[in-house]
């Protein structure tokens, strides 16, 4: 039995029928061929793309070269009413900035930190679900409210019934179901100046969560001065200077940051996690066996987490199979050529994990689940050269150790006390939206063991 998977477009369609059914879902509106492809060239009466599928390809792109192929503008301007000038958007001095400033914040010592936040989320999540036994679940839902309690709790140590985080998360479902991840502005280059046509219910939940995340920053503020604010991930962002220049983040700059880790951190975290708990469901001698691993968190540590090998054999081929980030565009800064042929300046550089971590001629039996790939020859040399699923160079997410950690740890610990059962009639159908999702959710039966 194969996971479910996009049904693709036909080869050959009108610009207008491409444009309609990219915007509605990106991955069904990519053509078979794709999936075998090392480069297609895509023109349209505003711009040129080139989807990059070869691993050589990508590695110039966001390794080797990644100043010569910044974030696309084109792309961000769906997010821009929430996340500002965040790290997400931003290039060039502004990002290396930014970043000189969080990264340390997310080294390997300050994972241990967080830990215990972590696994305090984890229980609190067993504990919901518990109430839920016996029941068919929205998977989406249980997995987003984990994942955003598990980012209150190690950014600003507040469990999700705080009232602002509460608030933020209703706000940021509200967004999410309306936001496009793309708009008109990124297929048609507009002034700076121009309106952005963004849907009135999408700005006004933007500046909303906007708002409630600057109370929360205000408060912390107020905290450190008086020196009273815990060792959380937000104290320590706040409180680190730029290296090079002595200057921290002021207030808006903060927002800006908080609404990309809860983007960031949330909903990519939500949508793995989910796809995870599904093909759990729909193997289950997988499930058994991370089940009987899971015992190992009758005293959970931070160094409990490495002895949790198959769980995380299990969450990668998630990952691999379900990216949560399904497509990155990048801009050509200046002229380039690749596999021979000639990309302009200015053309859109599309980079693909859905396309790359399903690519026929590099990975052995691309559309099966199988967690044992890992330790396969053919899966060791794909996971270098063809495995991105928090990108990769200099850009590679800030919270790529902090997600293998959450995403194994939730997993385990639902996996120890309930089982997920397949529901008839509810085979979910993989979207894009700001991630991957289920077209009408991913409904499976909770039972508790």
């Amino acid at each position: 039995m194969k996971p479910p998977k996009p049904t693709p477009r036909p080869d050959k369609v009108s610009l207008w029928r491409y444009l309609k059914l990219f915007r509605k879902d990106l991955l069904s509106a990519q053509p078979q061929r794709l999936y075998r492809a090392w480069m297609a060239e895509f023109r349209t009466p505003f711009f040129r793309s080139f989807m990059i599928n070869q691993p050589e390809l990508v590695e110039m792109v966001l390794k080797q070269r990644p100043d010569d192929f910044p974030k696309s503008g084109r792309i961000s301007e769906g997010l821009r009413p929430l996340l500002g000038d965040s790290v997400f958007l931003t290039n060039g001095e502004a990002w290396k900035r930014q970043r000189r400033i969080i990264d340390p914040a997310f080294e390997g010592g300050r994972l241990r930190d967080t830990f215990p936040a972590m696994l305090q989320a984890a229980e609190a999540c067993v504990e919901r679900v518990r109430g839920q036994a016996g029941t068919v679940v929205e998977c989406e839902e249980l997995t987003s409210h984990a994942a955003a309690d598990v980012i209150f709790r190690t950014l600003f140590s507040v469990p999700i019934e705080h009232e602002v985080a509460a608030q933020v998360f209703e706000k940021f479902r509200a967004y999410q179901r309306q936001q496009p991840l793309l708009n008109l502005a990124a297929f048609v280059p507009v002034p700076r100046w121009m309106p952005r046509m963004h849907a009135r219910n999408t700005r006004r939940n933007a500046r909303d969560i906007r708002r409630l995340i600057k109370r929360l920053t205000a408060e912390r503020a107020e905290l450190i001065t008086a020196g009273l604010a815990p060792d959380d991930l937000a104290t320590k962002i706040m409180t680190t200077p730029d290296p090079e220049t002595g200057r921290c983040f002021d207030t808006r700059e903060m927002v800006d940051q908080v609404a990309i880790f809860f983007l960031a951190g949330h909903e990519t975290s939500a949508s793995a996690l989910a796809w995870t708990l599904y093909l759990m469901a729909l193997f289950p001698d997988w499930q058994d066996k991370l089940c009987a691993e899971a015992e190992i968190l009758e005293n959970p540590s931070f160094t409990t987490m490495s002895k949790l090998k198959l769980s995380r054999d299990v969450f990668r081929e998630a990952l691999r199979l379900y990216p949560p980030v399904p497509m990155m565009v990048r801009e050509a800064a200046c002229p380039k050529q690749f596999r021979g042929r000639k990309v302009p300046k200015g053309a859109q550089i599309v980079i693909s994990p859905w396309h790359l971590h399903r690519q026929e001629r590099l990975w052995e039996r691309p559309d099966d689940f199988d967690p044992t790939r890992w330790g396969t020859e053919n899966g060791k040399n794909c996971q270098r050269h063809a495995y991105i699923p928090f990108s990769a160079g200099p850009r590679v997410c800030t919270g790529a150790g902090f997600a293998m950690i959450e995403g194994p740890l939730l997993l385990s610990m639902l996996l120890r006390h309930f089982r997920f059962e397949l529901v008839e009639g509810q085979t979910p159908v993989p979207v894009a939206h700001l991630t991957v999702r289920s077209k009408d959710g991913i409904w499976l039966r909770v039972v508790e063991r």
